[in-house]
């Protein structure tokens, strides 16, 4: 018997009635029958929100993740506004990389900056383990958090391996990255000497969150659509894998995503996640081939249709609920995160709409 951070307890995956734990959300990700499709936003909590603007308006992104009663609140906020099957806590990837030792910075308008690239085994030596003790404010957040949600289910993540690997060998956010592409094809021994002090980095920071109460996690790897599928195999899987898979006990659904990533589809499906996220390139019927049966998948709807009329979100939402039917379980998403012009009522009526149309389906066998 394991007991499951939501506070039930699981014996062969099943759990006690109520609470997260039996929300829909959870019950999708791993493949149970649900009253309704259950619905969240990947930067629900952030940027197209005015509460969020406000509260954020004077405080650094870095400081911002550092600030329980901050993180608490902007990760309520989306809840509150929209009706969400779930929270995913407000932080951003590169939280645990900076508590590593790593001198960066969240630049407004540009994104993470690294003080000194990572160019030697020497600097891969610079990126120390971490602990709870680290990330404190992770820790205190998510517990504030768990009991401020009740029912709803909370999502921790970080970035993986791969992602965090590129911003640190580029300095930055890349459209190419031909540094990352550079390290890793010129020099395969320190790539992976960086990529497993980064899985281990990972692992840890998704530990804590789930020590403190998170009821599932995603990993992010965002910039993996970048590879080919035979050199994300050889440079990516096994650092995803190991952080993935140091996670099955955890008692806890795992998420793995990624953009542009239809191509790799099968190969993330093999990194060991119980659902796989979908972008809004590769229709959810054709992932679900690729991905396999034993799998739940996540998305997929564009975030630019978002600004389009309403017919043509509500035919786009009818669609991608029908392509969803061909999964074992289905988290209705977007492809990728909520554009900071989109706006809000949009959202709320997104999330109305899946609900109304799955609910009727449910009803109807």
């Amino acid at each position: 018997m394991t007991t499951d951070t939501t506070g039930t307890v699981a014996r062969d995956g099943e759990s006690r009635p109520g609470g997260p734990a039996d929300s829909p959300f959870i019950r999708a990700c791993r493949r149970r029958p649900v009253p309704h499709t259950p619905v969240w936003f990947m930067r629900q909590a952030g940027r197209s929100l005015p509460e969020y603007r406000e509260i954020r308006a004077s405080v650094p992104m870095l400081e911002s993740c550092r600030r329980p009663e901050l993180v608490t609140e902007i990760t309520l906020q989306p809840v509150r506004r929209h009706g969400v099957d779930a929270a995913i806590l407000f932080s951003d990837i590169v939280v645990p990389v900076a508590a590593a030792g790593i001198d960066l910075d969240i630049v407004p308008g540009t994104g993470p900056v690294v003080a000194e690239p990572i160019r030697t085994a020497d600097d891969v030596q610079r990126i120390r383990p971490i602990t709870r003790d680290d990330v404190p404010y992770v820790d205190e957040a998510v517990r504030q958090l768990v009991v401020e949600l009740g029912d709803t289910p909370l999502i921790g993540f970080a970035g993986a391996p791969f992602t965090l690997a590129s911003y640190l060998v580029e300095g930055g956010p890349s459209r190419t990255h031909a540094k990352t592409k550079a390290l890793m094809y010129g020099d395969p021994e320190l790539w992976h000497a960086l990529c497993a002090r980064l899985a281990e980095v990972t692992l840890a920071f998704l530990r804590v969150q789930i020590e403190a109460g998170v009821s599932a996690v995603q990993l992010f790897d965002s910039w993996a659509g970048a590879l080919s599928e035979a050199d994300y195999r050889r440079f990516v899987l096994p650092h995803s894998t190991t952080v993935l898979s140091g996670l099955v006990h955890a008692g806890v659904p795992r998420i793995h995503f990624g953009v542009g990533t239809g191509e790799l589809l099968g190969a993330m499906g093999e990194a060991g996640a119980d659902v796989v996220g979908v972008d809004w390139r590769t229709p959810l019927d054709v992932a679900t081939g690729r991905i396999g049966a034993d799998k739940a998948v996540q998305g997929n709807l564009d975030p630019c249709v978002l600004l389009a009329p309403w017919p043509v979100v509500e035919a786009e939402v009818r669609r991608i609920l029908e392509q969803g039917r061909a999964a074992p379980g289905h988290v209705f998403n977007l492809g990728h995160g909520v554009l900071p012009e989109t706006d809000p009522e949009v959202l709320t009526r997104v999330v109305a709409l899946v609900h109304e149309l799955s609910s009727r389906r449910a009803d109807q066998g």
